[in-house]
């Protein structure tokens, strides 16, 4: 052995803890793009060529990548876009333009983001647009090089697609796709949607205007896959400085994922869902509990950390609240079950708390309307209740009909766990759950 590496043979534990959670860290948030596609390999000569003659031959074209979440999509479009840029003629003239469904609620937002990423808010400036056709020729138009005869080609990767056909009279789809199919400037629409009726969403007149381009991709991926995928990821490099520790860390993993509570555990979340990214969040989880005292990581561990990542947060959210916005849940509860489910108002919440409280002698429930009412609005801020679609915005707060977002087992839990809960509300709760 070289005195180089007998120096570092055995670090001081702590140190090497530090390190591995450092590495490991760093692996499980920023994950580097595979060198090639796996599995994918058809659909990514596909994209590549479709974009390719957008990027350089400034061909305008429209295509969906379509599949479940975490079967690749994103990752897909990040390798061929990294392909694509590695020629110097793309690299210079394409632009890109990002846009996601959940951020971009409407076209106005979407349009200043498009603004926004094409760098043009100067040339825009105070203009005002009669129609947002106008004003996405307008900012088209700004893209054209100094001979005026040539635009850069642009590329709208939209993501969560199908959000963007909720906009009203898809206005958006509706103008990007007529421009790639008019071919008034060179311009590559790309969606990424889960949802495989897609096609259903669009009007006529967007669908007419779209290639009908679909790439689809669908997660093959086994639990043995799965699980070799837990243990790669947990494993330490033959580099890494304290050979000894890598050595018993890697055995540990190992053995980890052979035991049988575990594999159980890990199985769970397979069946839940087949992301990686829900995965490294459950990993990141065990490997903060990784501590000197404890240097690897158990099954207890990893169970614990599946508990987490499992918890019922609306359940949990209850466990805060007072004992007013308790009570107010107890009597929609209440209401639900009488009503069969139908939508109830705070008018009818108080009238069923009243008469919880005619039942008591003291005056510890007696609480104000404005009160009441502001407890109201709490529960539907923390999203516990929600208005029904189409309630009227006129009406008066106290008659706006509301639905309860708990199920029955969401409250019992909470009321168990409710701190210094008091004994006649929990007798309430069990007369309402019978």
């Amino acid at each position: 052995m070289s005195k180089r590496k007998a120096k570092y043979a055995h670090l001081p534990i702590g140190e090497s803890i530090t390190q591995v959670q450092s590495m490991l860290r760093e692996r499980l948030c920023n994950q580097r793009l595979p060198d090639k596609p796996e599995g994918t390999e058809a659909q990514h000569k596909h994209l590549l060529e479709l974009l390719r003659r957008t990027a350089i031959h400034g061909e305008s074209n429209s295509v969906l990548i379509v599949g479940p979440r975490g079967a690749g999509k994103t990752m897909l479009l990040k390798c061929v876009l990294r392909d694509l840029l590695e020629d110097k003629e793309a690299q210079k003239s394409l632009l890109q333009v990002h846009l996601n469904g959940l951020l971009q609620t409407d076209d106005r937002i979407a349009l200043k983001e498009i603004t926004r990423q094409l760098h043009l808010e100067n040339v825009v400036g105070d203009k005002v647009f009669g129609s947002f056709a106008e004003n996405l020729a307008f900012l088209l138009e700004a893209l054209k090089k100094g001979d005026r005869s040539s635009s850069r080609p642009v590329l709208f990767i939209l993501d969560e697609f199908d959000l963007f056909a909720h906009h009203k009279n898809q206005t958006l789809l509706y103008n990007l796709l007529d421009v790639s199919q008019s071919a008034q400037a060179p311009i590559a629409v790309v969606g990424i949607t889960c949802r495989l009726d897609v096609l259903e969403l669009l009007e006529k007149r967007v669908k007419s205007r779209f290639s009908h381009r679909q790439i689809h991709l669908l997660s093959s991926l086994t639990f043995t896959q799965y699980l070799q995928r837990v243990q790669s990821q947990l494993s330490l490099p033959q580099d890494f400085p304290d050979v000894k520790f890598a050595q018993d860390w890697n055995d540990s993993i190992k053995t980890l994922c052979e035991d049988k509570s575990a594999e159980e555990a890990l199985r769970r979340h397979f069946n839940s869902s087949k992301d990686f990214r829900s995965l490294h969040i459950l990993l990141m989880l065990c490997l903060s509990r990784v501590t000197v005292a404890k240097p690897v990581i158990k099954p207890a561990d990893l169970l614990e950390a599946s508990r987490l990542c499992f918890v019922d947060a609306k359940a949990n959210m209850l466990h805060g609240l007072s004992i007013l916005e308790l009570c107010l849940i107890i009597a929609m509860k209440h209401l639900n079950d009488v009503y069969e489910g139908e939508p109830f108002n705070l008018q009818m919440v108080h009238n069923e708390f009243k008469k919880f409280l005619q039942r008591k002698s003291n005056s510890m429930y007696n609480f104000e309307q404005p009160v009441i009412m502001k407890a109201f609005e709490h529960l539907q801020q923390l999203e516990l209740i929600r208005p029904v679609d189409g309630s009227a915005a006129k009406t008066q707060k106290e008659y706006q009909l509301m639905r309860l977002m708990l199920d029955h087992s969401q409250i019992m839990e909470a009321l168990q766990k409710y701190p210094l809960c008091p004994t006649d509300v929990k007798q309430w709760a069990m007369s309402a759950f019978g």
